[in-house]
C-alpha cells in the first residue's frame, strides 16, 4: 500500500510511517525541512517537502496516494479539508489524528468527578476544544463523501519514538522541568488522572485500522490509565530525586503555557475504547505507564 502521512518527522507521524514502512508498506511522509530528509530516508520513508498550508499539494498526494494518515496536527482544518478533497469518493482509508485533552475537564490538577467517557457518549466540548472537535466531525462525515475515514483519538502517549529527537507531548515537559529545577512538580495536586498508551501499541493500532476500519469510525486509543501524582512520583524516583512537588496552576501555566498546564497536564482525561479492540482485534501489549518510567525511560533525552 502507498500511504502518505503528515507530520512524518514527528514523535507519533514518524513512529506510524517507519512502523509501515517496515511492514513493507511505501511510506511518504511530508516535512517541512529539508534538513528532516535524511532521517526519514534512513527508516524507509520517502520524504516529501511541504506544510499543511500547501493546499494544493495535501490534494495530489491524497489522490496519489493508496490511503492517508494525518498525524501533523489535530487543529489544522485547511489541511484536513484539503486531504479530504483529494480522497472525495476514492473509498480510501483515512485516518485522522486526535487527542484526548477534548474531553479535559481542566480541573486544576485536581481529581474531582474524573467522569470516564466512552466512544459512543462523548460530551460536548468545552470552549477550549470545540474547534478539535468540530474538525474531528469533519472528519466522520467524510464517510458520506466516499472516504473510509477514522479518528483515532489518542490518549497520553509514552515510549521512545522512532525519529531521532522526537518525544510525546506530557510526559518530557515534566521531566525537562525537574531536570532544570531539581523538583518534580506536577499541576495542583496531581490527583488528575490520565488514560495513557505506549507509542508501539499505537502504531500497531494504526496499522490495523489501515486495513479493517469501518468508515466513520472513532476510537478512544488507550491501554491503562494513572494519576499524574503517581506518573510523578516514579519520575521522581527513576531521576533520583525527592518526593514530588504540588505546583498552583498559575504558576504551571507560566512554565508550560495555558494549553498545556490546563489540559494536556493539569486536567482529567479518563476514557475507555472498546471499538479497537472489537472492531480491529487490536490486543495492547503495554498497560502500565509508571513500570515503563522506572524501568525504561531515558532521562537524558528527556523523552
Amino acid at each position: 500500500m502507498n500511504i502518505f502521512i503528515t507530520g512524518a518527522n514527528g514523535f507519533i507521524g514518524g513512529s506510524i510511517a517507519a512502523g509501515l514502512a517496515r511492514a513493507g508498506h511505501r511510506v511518504t511522509g511530508l516535512i517541512r525541512k529539508p534538513e528532516q530528509a535524511a532521517e526519514l530516508e534512513r527508516l524507509g520513508i520517502v520524504p516529501v517537502i511541504g506544510s499543511l498550508d500547501d493546499r494544493e499539494l495535501l490534494v495530489a498526494q491524497a489522490q496519489a496516494a493508496d490511503a492517508v494518515i494525518n498525524a501533523a496536527s489535530s487543529d489544522h482544518r485547511g489541511a484536513v479539508e484539503a486531504l479530504i478533497e483529494g480522497l472525495a469518493g476514492s473509498n480510501k482509508p483515512f485516518l485522522h489524528t486526535s487527542g484526548s485533552s477534548i474531553v479535559g475537564d481542566a480541573s486544576g490538577g485536581e481529581a474531582g468527578s474524573a467522569a470516564i467517557h466512552r466512544e459512543d457518549s462523548l460530551p460536548e466540548p468545552t470552549a477550549d476544544k470545540a474547534a478539535r472537535v468540530a474538525i474531528d466531525r469533519l472528519v466522520l462525515d467524510a464517510a458520506k463523501r466516499g472516504i473510509r475515514s477514522a479518528v483515532l483519538c489518542n490518549t497520553l502517549i509514552y515510549g521512545h519514538g522512532a525519529i531521532k529527537g522526537s518525544a510525546s507531548v506530557q510526559l518530557p515537559r515534566l521531566i525537562r522541568q525537574a531536570q532544570k529545577s531539581g523538583i518534580v512538580r506536577h499541576v495542583g495536586s496531581g490527583g488528575n488522572i490520565w488514560s495513557n498508551v505506549h507509542i508501539d501499541d499505537v502504531v500497531e493500532l494504526y496499522r490495523l485500522a489501515l486495513d479493517k476500519t469501518p468508515a466513520g469510525t472513532f476510537y478512544f486509543v488507550e491501554s491503562g490509565e494513572a494519576s499524574f501524582r503517581e506518573m510523578s512520583t516514579a519520575i521522581a524516583d527513576a531521576l533520583g530525586l525527592g518526593a514530588p512537588q504540588d505546583w498552583p496552576l498559575e504558576a504551571a501555566k507560566k512554565e508550560w503555557g495555558y494549553e498545556m498546564a490546563s489540559y494536556g497536564l493539569g486536567s482529567n482525561s479518563r476514557v475507555r475504547g472498546t471499538r479497537a479492540r472489537e472492531l480491529l482485534g487490536w490486543t495492547p501489549k503495554r498497560t502500565s505507564v509508571t513500570d515503563w518510567i522506572k524501568q525504561e525511560m531515558r532521562t537524558a533525552s528527556a523523552e
